[in-house]
């Protein structure tokens, strides 16, 4: 798997909170999903370059 989560940028938004070690690898999946799911609408619509709106 691929690390699409900056860990420093989730710990900076997430100001003075402590991150469980296990959050990034929920959120790298949720993330991988949400990519696949714009990709396929790009698709579906006959474009090659994902947009805003496809999320």
């Amino acid at each position: 798997m691929v690390n699409l989560v900056v860990k420093a940028a989730v710990q900076e938004e997430l100001d003075e909170m402590n991150v469980a070690s296990d959050l990034y690898e929920a959120l790298d999946e949720d993330v991988e999903e949400l990519l696949a799911d714009a990709a396929r609408r790009a698709q579906q619509n006959e474009r090659k370059t994902v947009q805003p709106r496809d999320l």
